[in-house]
């Protein structure tokens, strides 16, 4: 990963310094700005691999910078905030946003997180491609729509091959309801979670290991859901 440069969006000068350090062995550069304004004219410029923003930003909203970042790029866009609420999360999310940390955070967890990041945007590549993938024992070739468990292959309905790619593309993030109810069934009426209880539970059923103990598709209680490949 020491080839991805990373763009940090955040007026205080400490968290900047933090993130730098935090960094230090994972990316080979960390672009600083210290407001809305100036983290969008480099984001244009310099193009970065991921960028970490902060909402509250002293000349704009932090969710306006992720939208504007949204509408042209899509390097990770990793949100700092210190507000909790899980509709503010689902905001973020449906907004553009991969990932939300609260602060205070250790370094640990930071770097953590940014590798997780990286991976999902190298996966989504990956997987937008027409080769088979690789999903821990599961090996699935999205274009012949056909999914195998070693010599076994495994019938997906056509809703949850479209669940399975949705998931799969955005590896590592953490998806609203709305988010996989759009791109699965495109349209903007009915129940999203009701829709996803049932069809998520028959999915599970046929590729976790576990299904009582997902370890692929995970529950982000009140949000949605997260999609976690194998290492």
């Amino acid at each position: 990963m020491l080839a991805d440069t990373i763009l940090i969006i955040d007026d205080e000068p400490q968290i900047r310094r933090v993130v730098k350090n935090a960094l230090a062995n994972e990316v080979s550069s960390v672009l600083e700005a210290s407001d809305g304004a100036e983290g969008l004219a480099v984001a244009t410029a310099e193009r970065p691999t991921l960028v970490v923003l902060d909402l509250g930003l002293p000349d704009m909203a932090g969710i306006d910078v992720c939208r504007s970042l949204r509408s042209w790029s899509a390097a990770p866009i990793v949100v700092l905030s210190a507000r909790h609420s899980d509709h503010e999360k689902a905001s973020l999310l449906d907004s553009g946003a991969d990932d939300y940390i609260t602060k205070p955070f250790s370094n640990l967890e930071f770097a953590a997180r940014i590798r997780a990041n990286l991976r999902r945007a190298q996966a989504s590549q990956i997987a937008a491609s027409v080769q088979p993938m690789q999903i821990g024992s599961l090996v699935a070739d999205f274009t012949a729509r056909v999914l195998r468990r070693g010599s076994e292959t495994l019938h997906l309905t056509p809703i949850e091959w479209e669940l399975l790619r949705t998931f799969v593309t955005q590896a590592g993030r953490t998806l609203t309801h709305q988010q996989i109810f759009n791109a699965v069934w495109g349209r903007a009426f009915g129940d999203p979670q009701q829709y996803l209880r049932v069809h998520v539970a028959n999915l599970r059923r046929k590729i976790e290991t576990d299904p009582v103990r997902p370890q692929l598709i995970v529950t982000e209680p009140g949000v949605g859901y997260r999609f976690e490949l194998p290492r």
